[in-house]
C-alpha cells in the first residue's frame, strides 16, 4: 500500500545543506497500523508530508497503492489525496469560518460525493457530536476538535490514514478516546494507519513501531510477534516483510463510522460514549 525506496530529504539552511531524512526503504501493506517513534526533529513529520505527497523528496520514489507520487503533478496529487489519502493534524486544521458539520462537508461536496449532507451528519453523530453540528472550532473543546478532524478524515473512506501527534494537544483521558477512533478505522475497515506520536504507551499498541533517529531507522519492530529484521540501520532499510499478528486491544467498543452506500455494510458496535465537559479546552 505504501513503498518508499532510497528516499531522502534534504534542505538549505543558510549556507548548509541539513539532511532530514537519509535514504529510507519502508513498505507498509494494506491495512497494516504502524507507529512512528522518535525525538523531535528525526524526520517523523518530514516522512509523514513526503507520503502525504506534500513534499517531494530530494531522491527516491513515493508510491501509494501502487501508483508512484513523485512525479505526479500538483492536480494528480490533489486528486489522489482527495480519494485515497486522510490526513490528521496536531492542531486540527479546521477551517475557523466553517461549522463541525461543514468542515466535515466540504471534502465530501469537492469529491461530489452523494448524499454528502447524510454522510456528514451521520459522521458528526458516530464521533459523538451532533448537538455540536452548528458550532464553530472556537465554540469546541479540543477533543471535540479532533474528533471532527477525524470524521473529516475520513469522510471520503480513505485507504489510508496518517496521524501527526493528533493525541499531543490533548490530556491523556481524551487523547486515549481519539486514539481508540483511529484504532477502529484500522480495525473495522481495514484502513491503513500510521501514526506518529511521542506516546511510546500507544505507539505499543500497533502492529509495527518504527523508531527514527537522526533520519534514520533505528528499529523496526513487529508488536505482534517476534521482531522486523533490521537490514541495514545505517540506510534505513528494513526487512519487508510483513509480520502485525493478532493483537488483543482492550479498548472497549468500537465505533461505526459508517461506509457510503457504494461500500459493503461491516459489523459494528456503538460508539463509546463521549464526556465533552471532561475535555480539555
Amino acid at each position: 500500500m505504501i513503498q518508499l525506496a532510497n528516499v531522502s530529504k534534504v534542505v538549505t539552511s543558510g549556507s548548509e545543506r541539513l539532511t532530514i531524512l537519509h535514504s529510507l526503504d519502508l513498505d507498509i501493506p494494506r491495512g497494516q497500523f504502524v507507529s512512528v517513534v522518535g525525538p523531535s526533529g528525526s524526520g517523523k513529520s518530514t516522512l509523514l508530508g513526503l507520503i502525504a505527497g506534500l513534499d517531494a523528496p530530494t531522491s527516491g520514489s513515493v508510491s501509494l497503492g501502487g501508483r508512484e507520487i513523485t512525479r505526479m503533478s500538483e492536480d494528480e496529487l490533489a486528486e489522489l489525496r482527495g480519494r485515497l489519502v486522510g490526513f490528521i493534524f496536531q492542531s486540527f486544521h479546521l477551517i475557523p469560518s466553517l461549522t463541525a458539520y461543514e468542515n466535515i462537508l466540504t471534502p465530501m461536496e469537492i469529491m461530489g460525493v452523494s448524499k454528502a449532507g447524510d454522510r456528514a451528519r451521520t459522521l458528526l453523530d458516530e464521533v459523538g457530536l451532533r448537538d455540536r453540528a452548528h458550532h464553530y472550532p472556537s465554540q469546541l473543546s479540543g477533543g471535540e476538535q479532533q474528533r471532527v478532524a477525524i470524521a473529516r478524515a475520513f469522510a471520503n473512506e480513505p485507504e489510508i490514514l496518517l496521524a501527526d501527534e493528533p493525541t499531543g494537544n490533548l490530556d491523556k483521558k481524551n487523547g486515549e478516546h481519539i486514539f481508540d477512533l483511529l484504532l477502529t478505522l484500522n480495525r473495522v475497515y481495514g484502513t491503513t494507519l500510521l501514526l506518529v506520536t511521542h506516546d511510546h504507551h500507544l505507539a505499543d499498541k500497533a502492529d509495527r513501531r518504527i523508531s527514527l533517529s537522526g533520519g534514520r531507522i533505528v528499529e523496526d519492530r513487529s508488536m505482534g510477534s517476534g521482531e522486523w529484521g533490521m537490514g541495514n540501520v545505517e540506510s534505513g532499510v528494513g526487512n519487508r516483510e510483513s509480520g502485525g499478528g493478532n493483537r488483543e486491544w482492550g479498548v472497549g467498543e468500537v465505533i461505526s463510522l459508517s461506509p457510503t452506500p457504494h461500500s459493503a455494510p461491516t459489523p459494528h458496535s456503538p460508539l463509546p460514549t463521549p464526556h465533552p465537559r471532561e475535555e480539555a479546552r
